[in-house]
């Protein structure tokens, strides 16, 4: 069994394409030829920044011969039927079988198809490949119709085994396939022939081609800790970096060069940054002072002077990108010291999002937020207001501007020039945290207070615009702003109503997106109702009371029916709903992944409180566990029997079994014990539920169990005797009852 390899040598790819490149050579490639027959033992598919190869082991030297029978319509089918079925079987009229069934005769078409040799199907396979290959960006060269990524040189392609080697005959706008390739582009020597992988792998590499990236990977990040150890210092990992680097070079050549003394009192985030985003260069760090001091750079060739030229020439251009660094960081830290109320300006005039207004305007929101949700956290109000106002000001900095992924840890470190507290400026670095689910949440009450009230006023905010997400598009990280919300709360235990402030702030963005709509007259009015809930912190009774009390001044007829603050306060509630609704989902999400099911969270959601999401996974952790157990198991499966006898009672006698069980017409031992177990059970699972111990809750309700077990087995509740019967079925009622008032156990699957 012949092994295949290709090669498709070509202009530099960018890094960035090579790894899905190979993925797609290989699929495509494999894919069709199992389609055709040919299957295979193993398959590798490799990438440099001028080659992708694909190595197919074992490969069938001829796909089979096959046989394959179609049955066509009936013998006396309409001559326009025949004929679209002989079209679809490829066959002659003749070549047809007319066989009796019991439906009549039948027409039957056997196909055979004779097997092809290997390099035919190969060669076939491997022009649709390139020719249809699926890059995000390609180009034409020369006068040919072939696209690729760049200018592609040579294709190499043969089938080797024990009898020796064949290269697969194939000719794509003149580049004909053959069996040699070459290596470096400065330090290989000239073409070479080779006979198969093991053959190829080895000549590249005496020719300074690494062809494995994960290779070339391991080998730029030993001899990078290795140089960076023997000058006593630390190499700063960045796998992405590395990834994007081994995709640049075929033959890594790790050099270590210095930063100047100018640029060492750059924050290190700045200068890593700055080294990365430019130069690709990785950054090394003194442990023992936390500084950036050296720089990691990987060239593609060797020198005579062992890279000396080539670090002095980086070392030049890192200065000078460096040099604009240090004077971005220079301007910044004048302003912070001044109290950064010169950015706070300019985000007057900075829009956020068109409808929602500035970002001057959502700093305001999301102050008066984080005050209100200050003493959620455990933070001081004035505090986190402060904080709020301040945690944004680093995005008209010209170090963000100039590196928008810095946003957060720059404004930490000018809030601390500027004197603020240390909480204040943790926060400025902590309030876009988390940032995806393995992301650590912020730790500071003052933090998380901003964090919270960033994320609520995001998420309320596009809602309030009815900009939601779809499907697979979510262009506002709106889910992940859900999701950061949520593992806040969790990770502090907070006992947050979400409904309260999901509901204010929707009411003071919908009065915000109207108030161009208002008129003269009712602008005291809106400023009135924002300042009121603002105050109350709570939506319903509050506001309503307001918009009363408004509707009875003179001069306030804007508050009747039909009007903005009515049209306001009916929209609201809806709203809240839904995105309460959306926060469900992403919990259920959340945690599915730490295996919770989501219909115990939906049993637990029907209790109510669903905006106190602490408590919500605290009663469904519980009841989760519950279930686990042999008890759990039983007593649900006796509550789902008792629900299903009295459900079905219920419908046949057109009545509700609610109320009335009484222990004097218990007939049964059995009976008996239930009533008595019922009336235990029962304050202690209220207590417990008063309480908020879910836990103590479930433990009452699995005394229940035992009792109802022995009362299904002796007690047939559909008694031909009515009292008894009616009786036996308001017990069940009350086992019903009991049991929802843990969870709506209906929601349980299974």
């Amino acid at each position: 069994m012949p092994d295949l390899l290709i090669e498709l040598l070509s202009e530099e790819i960018p890094a960035r394409m090579q790894t899905r490149a190979a993925e797609d050579l290989k699929k495509r490639m494999t894919d069709a030829l199992v389609e055709a027959g040919l299957t295979y033992a193993g398959a590798e598919a490799f990438s440099t920044p001028r080659r992708l190869t694909l190595a197919v082991h074992d490969l069938l030297a001829q796909s089979p011969d096959t046989r394959e029978e179609r049955k066509g319509p009936r013998a006396d089918a309409p001559e326009k039927a025949i004929e679209g079925f002989l079209r679809g079987a490829g066959v002659a009229r003749d070549a047809l079988e007319e066989r009796e069934t019991p439906k009549g005769n039948v027409l039957f078409a056997v196909i055979e198809k004779k097997g092809r040799p290997a390099a035919e199907i190969v060669a076939e396979t491997l022009e649709t490949t390139i020719r249809n290959f699926p890059w995000p960006k390609s180009m034409r060269w020369g006068s040919g119709s072939l696209r690729w990524v760049r200018p592609l040189h040579s294709i190499l392609c043969i089938l080797s085994d024990e009898q020796g080697t064949t290269t697969v005959p194939l000719d794509i706008d003149g580049i004909e396939a053959g069996n040699v390739t070459r290596g470096h582009r400065f330090m290989g020597g000239a073409p070479f022939a080779v006979n198969g992988f093991d053959d190829y792998e080895a000549k590249l590499k005496r020719d300074h081609v690494i062809l494995s990236p994960a290779e070339r990977a391991d080998h730029i990040a030993q001899d990078a800790q290795n140089l960076a150890f023997a000058a006593g210092l630390e190499l700063v990992e960045d796998k992405g970096l590395l990834a994007e680097v081994a995709g640049l070079v075929e033959w890594p050549v790790v050099l270590m060069g210095e930063i100047g003394e100018d640029f060492l009192a750059l924050p290190p985030e700045v200068l890593q940054t700055s080294m990365k985003e430019h130069q690709k260069f990785f950054s090394v760090r003194n442990p023992k002072t936390g500084r950036i001091e050296r720089f990691i750079t990987v060239a593609n060739i060797e020198t005579k002077d062992n890279g000396a030229t080539i670090l002095a020439g980086n070392q030049k251009v890192l200065a000078a990108r460096l040099s604009d660094a240090k004077f971005f960081w220079e301007n910044d830290l004048r302003v912070a010291r001044a109290g950064m109320g010169e950015w706070l300006e300019k985000l007057e005039n900075v829009t956020f999002e068109r409808q929602l207004g500035t970002q001057a305007m959502r700093i305001a929101r999301i102050a008066r937020l984080a005050r209100a949700l200050a003493p959620v956290t455990g933070a001081d109000p004035d505090m986190a207001e402060q904080a709020a106002r301040v945690a944004k000001a680093d995005l008209s900095s010209e170090m963000v501007y100039e590196f928008p992924e810095l946003q957060g840890l720059m404004g930490r470190y000018y809030a601390e020039a500027a004197g603020f507290p240390v909480e204040v400026a943790q926060a400025a670095q902590d309030h876009y945290a988390p940032l995806g689910p393995s992301d650590d949440v912020p730790e500071g009450a003052v933090s998380r207070a901003v964090a919270l009230a960033d994320k609520l006023d995001t998420l309320t905010g596009f809602w309030a615009i009815d900009e939601k997400p779809t499907g697979s598009k979510d262009p506002f990280a709106l889910r992940r702003a859900a999701l950061g919300v949520i593992r806040i709360i969790l990770a502090g235990n907070m006992r947050l109503k979400l409904d309260s402030f999901i509901d204010r702030h929707l009411t003071l963005h919908k009065l915000g997106l109207n108030r161009a709509k208002a008129t003269t007259g009712e602008i005291d009015t809106l400023e009135e109702v924002i300042e009121e809930i603002s105050e109350h912190g709570v939506f319903g009774a509050a506001f309503h009371a307001v918009l009363d009390r408004l509707k009875d001044r003179d001069g306030a007829p804007e508050t009747g029916e039909g009007s903005l603050l009515r049209t306001v306060g009916d929209a609201v509630p809806d709203i809240s709903t839904d995105l309460l609704a959306f926060f469900h989902d992403r919990l259920k999400v959340h945690l599915r992944d730490q295996g919770l099911r989501h219909d115990v969270i939906d049993a637990c959601l029907e209790l109510g409180g669903g905006d106190d999401l602490a408590m919500l996974v605290r009663r469904a952790e519980a009841l989760g566990a519950f279930l686990k157990t042999e008890d759990g198991d039983n007593l649900l499966q006796g509550f789902k029997r008792a629900n299903n006898i009295l459900t079905q009672a219920e419908e046949k006698d057109g009545v509700e079994y609610s109320f009335g069980a009484d222990v004097k017409f218990a007939e049964t031992e059995e009976e008996k014990t239930l009533f008595a177990a019922l009336d235990a059970a029962t304050p202690r699972i209220e207590a417990a539920i008063k309480g908020e111990n879910p836990t103590e809750a479930l433990e009452a309700l699995a005394s229940l169990r035992a009792p109802i077990d022995a009362f299904f087995e002796a007690v047939q509740v559909n008694a031909e005797n009515e009292v008894l019967r009616r009786n036996r079925l308001n017990l069940l009622s009350r086992i019903r009852a009991t049991c929802l008032k843990i969870a709506d156990l209906t929601k349980l699957q299974g």
